[in-house]
């Protein structure tokens, strides 16, 4: 019996003490859903199998005292079908003990499944825009994007996983002061010349500059040989504006795609696939721009003063109005977020129920104007529109903070990181912490064969179990008629009760935006099931000679045990085998692979 099904029960029983009267004050109204009618594990195992907290939830509404009302509820289940024991402890809390045949059937519901146990359809019907990373094309991502791209694609599975249709969106940002300095740090680094004040530096603007020099000299063109100033333009060394010169502008529109095409290989070297590559640029060439601000002039949202167009930002929440086509005619940058909401909303194709923004601790002060943005489309902040604001990461070797980069400076890039530990370690180590905090990535330690490795032990454990696989056909255990009764050792039941739990754990990960719970879930299912099979054996080793080598417990236990050891050993290999497929399951969510060997 899996804790949902305990959960529903729980509810019918509820309502029957209603029915009969013996509830006092409660009321079928007053009782919660199902899902906040939940269970959960005991801390200490003596305890049950599984544990409810109902009758303090609802003792103040019945006018009862809550161990009173926990003794209805127990006198209830203990006549349920696959329920052991019930007992009342504490203030009110409500223990369950399965009997072995009920916690095991989780087995044969995983193997049933294949790898879609676990996963649900309540968030079908909704399609989720998200967009994440959205590294500016002027560089290599660094690791605050690695962190996004490892983050947004596990979401996108788990959200996945809940039903929902996901477009994972990357959005270019190719319009703009930051090209502009991108552009002009290229032909200084081409003419040999320092570095502009505001420009970009590392070894990678000297690349991409000779390679913008040798494409244009393979088509004819000698691109030093250009203007570089236009009358109006700024003086070297200063801010440039939108004004280009002939040089710079040929070495921008040559060295953003070199850019893009080098993110769009980091990310698909990083298992990361977009469905949608959007750029910037097309909200102002497609009139997307002036679609959005027509709609907000309609209904008065836009106004016009000193000489500036504003949004009236205020009216829907926020703490100032907001600029977005300055007085010397040029759009803010603001303008285009308007426009990315509203083409978001509004696309031919997958139009957004729900537009997610994975942004960095920097755009924490952007959410107010987003916000009132959508509240002014007549959407709802918070469902409509969802922000979601990631935190910086440290990267740590021989204990001391790694922040040179070969190639692009004062950083660490994904190609940096890649090479120190591998996509598996990079992936589940940025995942598996939630993206609301900081986070240290210890190189040393994430490329270590060791169970402290918090990758490497939960792979491990995938492995081991793919190893009794083989070792269990060798023996020729057959496991089709296996009697999952038999399943009834301590260790056993921590594994089941991992198994039973991971339905509850994808649908929390995609309600709550949280992968991270799902690489939580894998190291304590991990941690139960090397413990299992330290302490069991599938393939028994009485049947090769070898059981003085069991622990004296087990060896103990296999003297009294009336079964059979090679019944046993069958129903611990499909255990075996249902949480070797959770445990991949759960590691594809994070795009991270579960070897075989190890």
């Amino acid at each position: 019996m899996s804790p949902e099904a305990l959960s529903e029960l729980i509810a019918t029983i509820a309502h029957h003490l209603v029915a009969s009267g013996a509830a006092g004050a409660l009321t079928d109204e007053l009782i919660p859903g199902v899902d906040r009618l939940a269970v959960m594990r005991p801390r200490d195992r003596a305890h049950g199998d599984w544990a409810s907290n109902v009758a303090m939830q609802l003792a103040k509404k019945a006018g009862m005292k809550p161990r009173d009302l926990a003794q209805l509820f127990a006198d209830e289940l203990e006549g349920a079908q696959g329920i052991a024991s019930v007992e009342v402890a504490g203030p009110g809390f409500i223990n369950i003990t399965l009997d072995s045949a009920s916690a095991a059937a989780v087995v044969d519901q995983v193997l049933a499944q294949h790898g879609d146990y676990g996963r649900n359809t309540h968030l079908s019907g909704r399609t989720l825009n998200l967009e994440f990373v959205s590294a500016n094309p002027t560089g290599p991502i660094h690791i605050g994007g690695v962190r996004w791209a490892a983050v947004g694609d596990s979401m996108a599975r788990v959200l996945e996983a809940n039903g929902a249709t996901v477009v994972r969106e990357y959005y270019f940002n190719d319009h703009g002061e930051q090209i502009n300095r991108f552009a002009k740090s290229l032909v200084a680094a081409a003419h040999g010349e320092t570095t502009p004040a505001d420009g970009y530096k590392g070894a990678y603007i000297d690349e991409i500059a000779q390679r913008v020099i040798e494409e244009a000299q393979a088509d004819g063109l000698d691109i030093l040989a250009l203007p570089r100033i236009d009358a109006g333009a700024d003086k070297e060394g200063e801010p440039l504006g939108e004004g280009d010169s002939a040089q710079r502008e040929e070495f921008r529109k040559r060295a953003v795609p070199m850019m893009f095409a080098e993110i769009q290989q980091s990310m698909a070297e990083f298992r990361v696939a977009y469905d949608v590559w959007f750029h910037e640029n097309s909200l102002y060439r497609d009139g997307e721009v002036d679609k959005a601000f027509a709609v907000l002039r309609a209904q008065g949202d836009i106004y016009e003063k000193d000489g500036a167009t504003w949004f009236a930002s205020t009216k829907h929440g926020d703490d100032k109005d907001r600029v977005i086509i300055k007085s010397d005619g040029d759009y803010a940058y603001f303008a285009a977020d308007i426009a990315y909401y509203w083409n978001k909303r509004h696309r031919a194709v997958k139009p957004a129920d729900v537009a997610i923004y994975m942004l960095g601790a920097d755009h924490h002060g952007y959410i107010g104007r987003m916000m009132a943005m959508c509240a002014a489309f007549g959407d709802k902040p918070g469902e409509n529109m969802q922000i979601l604001i990631g935190q910086l990461v440290n990267v740590m070797k021989d204990g001391k903070a790694v922040r040179m980069s070969k190639r692009a400076g004062n950083v660490v890039t994904i190609d940096d990181l890649l090479e120190a530990i591998g996509v598996d370690a990079a992936r589940y180590s940025l995942a598996r912490t939630d993206y609301n905090t900081s986070v240290d990535i210890d190189l040393n330690l994430l490329a270590s064969n060791s169970n402290d490795n918090p990758v490497y032990y939960v792979q491990y454990a995938h492995a081991r179990a793919c190893n009794v696989d083989r070792n269990a056909q060798a023996a020729g255990i057959d496991a089709s008629a296996a009697d999952l009764a038999l399943l009834d050792s301590p260790s056993d039941g921590e594994v089941l009760a991992a198994l039973a739990q991971w339905p509850a754990v994808v649908a929390q990960a995609g309600d709550l935006r949280a992968p991270h719970r799902i690489a939580h879930y894998l190291e304590e299912l991990a941690g139960a099931y090397h413990k299992w099979y330290n302490l069991e054996r599938v393939v028994p080793m009485a049947l090769t000679g070898q059981e003085e080598e069991l622990p004296e417990e087990r060896r103990e236990a296999l003297r009294r045990s009336k079964a059979p050891q090679a019944s046993r050993a069958a129903a611990r290999l499909k255990l075996n085998d249902a949480a070797r497929m959770t445990i991949a399951a759960g590691l594809d969510l994070l795009g991270v692979q579960a070897p075989e060997h190890m």
